[in-house]
């Protein structure tokens, strides 16, 4: 099989739509068209994690953080990074990588953090806006099921927990074919009427394209009546952060403990407690601290990140507990999550996480 299966595997299930504007995911290096040998997944895709791909004869590294970030204009082996690129072509190494576009995703890297915390009524802590669409279509009454289906399996009429929605009203639509028309129902030339149904389907923006392609297919009509509208509802499926709460509730202390045994830190950097029960928990992989006003607002008791800057801190201002465990503590179990998604759809080829401790923070 071809490197660009697993590439279009998981850019269907996490789109590129998804990442940040900053942000660089997707192949950085390498061909699509290369037969796969075997994967290896890693959080950075340092030196050694391209060692450990030539010693096992893996010709495609996934890493969560892409390597090219700021732009990369030289390639002479003057810094890590140009050596990695360097050693990849060599080697005919594929370099892909899958950051905010994971992160974003419902089913992404902090729902991972949350399933590792316990927690259950779990929704986005910061759901994205203006990326949703609503999809309009009018169709003939005994065909509502084709069009339907095809909507519903391009990943349209999905709100939050819930698939398979739409909204239908009955109406009678007309219509007179010209002589060059090719019509399905009725006659050139003839005016006819047909009992339809205006069905309306929340659509994510990145997945329209998709949608209409296979609604335009699955429709009986030569040229189909649709309409679409930007809406401004937020997106409860896509966004950055997660909010859940444990099952009761428990000592700052004994939670703070908790949390450092299953994320194995070196250190919690925290504020003051507060001397109450933590039962919200909101928690945000990698560097978090912009979401802290979200967390505050959600009346999360504690929010879990990485890389708080020491004047952020006094953010806090007592109203929350901030629990800085570490970036690469918090996104540790992202090669896990994305090891565990390809075995659902791939079982022909090795799958492997490296065994190097790409973490460049050491504690003493």
């Amino acid at each position: 099989m071809r490197i660009a299966e697993v590439i279009d595997f998981l850019e269907e299930s996490y789109p590129i739509a998804l990442q940040e504007s900053y942000d660089n995911s997707g192949l950085l290096c390498g061909r699509r068209e290369w037969e796969l040998q075997s994967v290896l997944i890693c959080l950075d895709s340092i030196e050694e994690v391209v060692d450990e791909a030539i010693k096992l004869g893996s010709n495609l590294i996934i890493a969560h953080h892409p390597i090219i970030f700021k732009g990369l204009k030289k390639i002479t082996g003057a810094n890590y990074i140009e050596r990695v690129i360097e050693k990849c072509i060599k080697n005919s190494i594929a370099l892909f990588a899958i950051h905010t576009n994971l992160d974003n995703h419902y089913y992404g890297v902090n729902r991972e953090i949350a399933r590792r915390l316990n927690l259950k009524n779990i929704r986005i802590l910061s759901p994205k806006k203006n990326n949703l669409n609503k999809l309009v279509v009018f169709v003939p009454q005994d065909s509502i099921h084709l069009v339907d289906d095809a909507v519903f399996q391009a990943g349209g009429g999905s709100i939050g927990n819930y698939t398979e929605c739409h909204f239908k009203t009955e109406g009678i639509g007309t219509f007179k074919p010209n002589y060059f028309a090719n019509p399905s129902i009725g006659n050139k030339g003839e005016r006819s009427s047909v009992n339809e149904y205006r069905v309306e389907y929340l659509v994510s923006s990145y997945r329209m394209k998709s949608v209409l392609k296979s609604m335009l297919k699955a429709h009986p009509y030569e040229e189909v009546a649709y309409e679409i509208y930007p809406i401004q509802n937020e997106n409860q499926t896509e966004g950055a952060g997660i909010i859940g709460e444990l099952e009761f509730p428990v000592d700052e202390k004994e939670f703070l403990s908790f949390v450092k045994n299953q994320f194995h830190c070196g250190v919690i950097r925290h504020t003051n407690l507060l001397e109450k029960k933590i039962l919200k928990v909101a928690l945000c992989g990698g560097s978090g601290s912009f979401l802290l006003s979200d967390a505050i607002r959600s009346e999360a008791d504690i929010f879990i990140t990485g890389d708080f800057k020491y004047h952020e801190f006094f953010d806090a201002e007592n109203k929350i507990v901030i629990a800085d465990i570490g970036h690469f503590e918090s996104e540790q179990f992202t090669s896990n999550l994305i090891a565990e998604k390809l075995k659902e759809k791939f079982t022909n080829f090795a799958i492997r996480l490296t065994e190097i401790n790409t973490n460049p923070i050491n504690y003493f």
